[in-house]
Parts: structure tokens; sequence; C-alpha cells
């Protein structure tokens, strides 16, 4: 079955029947907060940057810059550290109770949701995720700083344990563990910080963050809002730069731990600092996970979570089940349904609430996939929808889109079975029974997401079990506040979510006394 995936339609010469350039006609429609900014947030304030080189803000639906920030300088970092140190040494944040850092958390929530249309529609203009996807970011945003504002009491509550064999007791303290660096990917900009920076607050830290060079924007929202909120100065501070001012963060002597999400390659390299400098670190990084169909999984239903679970964000999601195991007796129906739901869904410009799947958010990440469709073809793949660029007008003719492609007759040693594509491309294996199947989902370096789907609930969790992976969804696969969300193997370390995500920010203190 080969189908073609659903795209503005073009007429001659590749503009659109309705408008030549309806697109940048919507663009330049709207009103956002910020697009080119010179400042920097250190000790409570905007203020200039240090240096005077700047990086653009590139709309990867256009291939348009429409806005820039200022690339940071080692100076930058200085000045923000420094801000978090004394607020951290010196400052009230460390010292309040935690039932009192988590009402500013919960102020931080309301602050965030009134600025939800802005936050959406910079968030998209940055990395060309759909607007279906980044309408609901500020209330998961909002959801996160209001989960752990619940653990307040976790915190408070006193924690003493008996010797073994009597004779005294330790009274154990759980202290912030200081000034801490975060930073984000471009994929989700603003929730994969807020994953850091909430539980930071609430345990006490003090922090200096960096987003992504591609997303610098949307992320000056959310420090509006914290500043709404009333925190003190210098218990958050924000620089934004290239990949060489995040280095300088981590390697800075203020630091005293670090959390990164991004790919597996600059993880191991910040892996490698930290531990030279015997810092804690948080990382989670790349995958490439699996969804499992047993033998009664019922496809109708699958089809309906589909792209969320195995294509969400365009492909560009770490935790997404890209490689789809299909029992024999059944590959050609899990084939056909997997390539009529993908073909359905609308590509077209992230600013249409209807639009499905957008553009690769960087030009850099566009090559990169089309180079993975040019191997997996040559490896002998079969493109049963998609596999090409994708040619779109209406003013999207300069955007970096890719056609949602699915390949059929797939086997293990393909590139694109093993490596992460970080795009629309999700690829069908056969497996000739469950040992086989639950063999080859963990026949990878990775080890961050999967599914499994069954309509026998004990069997599907049975494989689940035996999956080498650090979260698996049986029927859909979702994120939980209140679960630890991490990765195995070359998937990272530690884990972020849950409690343990909020100890992640802790340093522990035994007091033993008679």
């Amino acid at each position: 079955m080969t189908t073609t995936p659903h795209s503005t339609a073009a007429a001659p010469g590749g503009a659109p029947a309705s408008s030549a350039a309806a697109a940048l006609a919507a663009r330049e429609a709207l009103d956002l907060p910020y697009t080119h900014v010179d400042d920097v947030f250190v000790d409570g304030a905007w203020v200039p940057a240090r240096g005077t080189g700047r990086n653009p803000v590139t709309d990867p639906a256009t291939g348009q810059v429409w806005g820039s920030v200022p690339d940071g300088t080692v100076e930058d970092v200085d000045a923000a550290v420094a801000a978090a140190r004394r607020a951290f040494d010196a400052g009230p944040w460390p010292k309040l109770a935690p039932s009192e850092r988590a009402a500013y958390l919960l102020r931080i929530a309301d602050e965030v949701e009134k600025r939800a249309g802005a936050l959406s529609l910079t968030n998209t203009r940055e990395n060309g995720s759909p607007v279906s996807e980044t309408s609901g970011a500020a209330a998961n945003a909002a959801g996160i700083f209001r989960y752990f504002a619940t653990l307040a009491d976790y915190l408070e509550r006193e924690d003493v344990r008996p010797f073994p064999r009597g004779g005294g007791e330790s009274v154990v303290r759980r202290d912030p563990v200081g000034v801490c660096g975060l930073i984000a990917p471009w994929n989700f900009p603003i929730n994969l910080m807020v994953i850091k920076l909430a539980p930071a607050l609430l345990a006490g830290c003090t922090v200096v963050m960096k987003p992504a060079s591609p997303t610098p924007l949307s992320f000056r929202l959310i420090v509006d809002a914290v500043a709404a909120a009333g925190v003190p100065a210098g218990v958050v501070n924000l620089v934004t730069g290239s990949g060489r001012l995040g280095d300088t963060l981590v390697k800075h002597s203020g630091v005293d731990k670090v959390a990164f999400t991004g790919s597996t390659p600059v993880g191991r390299k910040i892996a490698a600092a930290c531990g030279e400098l015997l810092r804690p670190v948080t990382l989670e990084l790349g995958g490439k996970s699996s969804a499992v169909v047993l033998e009664d999984a019922d496809l109708d239903e699958m089809s309906k979570v589909l792209v969320r679970s195995c294509m969400r964000n365009t492909g560009q999601t770490c935790y997404i089940s890209t490689r789809i195991l299909a029992p024999a007796s059944r590959y050609d129906q899990v084939v056909d349904m997997v390539t009529a739901t993908i073909a359905a869904g609308v590509q077209g410009d992230p600013l249409d609430p209807a639009t499905v799947f957008g553009p690769a958010a960087t030009e850099s990440q566009y090559r990169t996939v089309l180079d993975y469709l040019a191997s997996a073809r040559s490896e002998g793949a079969r493109a049963t929808t998609g596999g090409q660029a994708a040619r779109l007008g209406g003013g999207l003719e300069g955007g970096y889109f890719v056609q949602p492609t699915v390949f059929a007759d797939v086997t293990p040693e393909m590139r694109i079975s093993r490596e992460e594509v970080f795009g629309p491309v999700i690829s069908v294996l056969k497996y000739a029974g469950v040992n086989d199947a639950v063999e080859l989902a963990n026949n990878t370096e990775f080890g961050l997401g999967g599914i499994v789907f069954g309509r026998d609930q004990d069997a599907a969790l049975a494989v689940a079990d035996r999956m080498d992976t650090g979260s698996v969804g049986i029927n859909f696969f979702a994120s939980n506040h209140s679960a630890p969300f991490g990765g195995r193997h070359d998937s990272g370390l530690g884990t972020e979510y849950g409690i343990e995500g909020l100890n992640a920010y802790l340093s522990y203190k035994s007091i033993h006394r008679r």
C-alpha cells in the first residue's frame, strides 16, 4: 500500500490556489511580546547582555529570520552564576520553609497560564511545533509547578531513623544542592526546562538557565511569570547563546549541579565534564523506542493513539516508539493501518489548528532526516507513504518540511532501525514470536520509552516487564508528573518527574545523636 500524505494544495509554480503567501500574512498579523531582544535575565531584572554578538531566530515553516537574541558571553554567565550564588548563600530562598516555596510555585503556575497564547505562538514560530501541540504547553507547565508544590510536605516531614542496634538515632536532613545549571533542548523548549526548574525551586536551589539556541524566546515568558510571582532576585536567571555558552555554564566553578536534556553525544560530553568536577548531573538523552504489537492487538484502537505515541511533534520527541514491531501473521495489516493513519495526518502551516505535522525544527535537522530517508531506501526499506522532502506553497516554500513517512520491510541492522532519526519517520519490523519481539525491542543502545499494544492486559504487562527501558505504556504512552521518567543505557542518567525528580536537587545530611 502506497499513499501520499495530505498537505497544502499547490497551484502551478508552488503557490496554493487560495493565496501565494497566506502563511506569511498570518505571521505578519501576529503580535508577539518578544522578537528581537538585547537582554538577559540576571538578579531579578532584564539587563543588557555584555557582548555584541547576536543569534538569529528562524521560523522553520518559512525559513525566514523573525527574531534574535544576544549570543551570550562568559561575562554573562559569570554575572548570572554570581547572582544565583548570592541568592543561595545569603538570600532568603533556601531558608524559606518548603511550604512557603510551594506557595510561590502555585503563583508561578497562575502567571504561566495567563501567558498561554503568547507562549504557544512564540513556541510555534521558534521550532515549528503545530499549535495543536503548543496550545497545551502553558497548562502542562502550570501542572508541573502545581504538582511539585504538593511535595512540600515530603520535604517538611521529619525523618528520624533509629540505629539498628539501638543506642541512638539519626536525623536525616534534605538540603538544597545549591546553584543549578539547567539546559533544555529545542523540541519542547518550555516544559523540558520547567521539569527542571520546578523541583529545583521547591528544593530551595537557585538556577541559571540556558535554552537551546534555536528556541530562546518562548521561555522568556516563563521568566516573566516567575518575576510576576514575586520570586526573590537572583533565584532564577536566564542567559542565551550557542552550545559554547552551555559548556561554559556546565564547567563554571560556581555551579553545584547540572541538568540537561538533549542528544546523547552532547550528553556524553557533559557527563565527562561533570565526572571530572565530581558534580552531580541529570541527563535525559536520546531514544529509539519500540511499540510491540501483540497478536490480539486492536488495530482500530491503536490507530487512535498512533500519532501521539509514535510520531508526536512531527517525530521530534525523545520517547516516541518510532519502531513498530508487528507479528508476522498480522504484518501486512499493521503496515496498512500505520500507513493509512500517518498519510491521513494534515501536513501544513503549524499556525493552522488543523495541522498535525509541521516542519523539522531546524535546517540542520531537516537535512539529517533526508539523509536517513536516503539511507533507508538504499538499504532496501520500502516507503509506503512519504519518503521525500515535502513541497508546500502559500509562503511555506522555504520551510523545512519532510513528508511523514512509513517504511515497511525494515530489518534490525538498517540505520533507521538502530539510530534516532528525530523526524517524521516510522519503521515497521516483523517478529516471529513474543521472545523475538522482546529481543528486538531490547536490541538497541537506548532505553527510554516503549509501548505494548494488546487486548490481554496481563500478557501486555508481562511483555512490558521484560523491556529494558525506563518507561513503557500499555496501549498508549503519556508522561505522568508524579512518576519517574528517565532513560537507561545511552538514554541518560538519573530521572525527572515525581519525588525522584525532586531528590535530584537535594543533598543529604545525617545528624547522629543519642
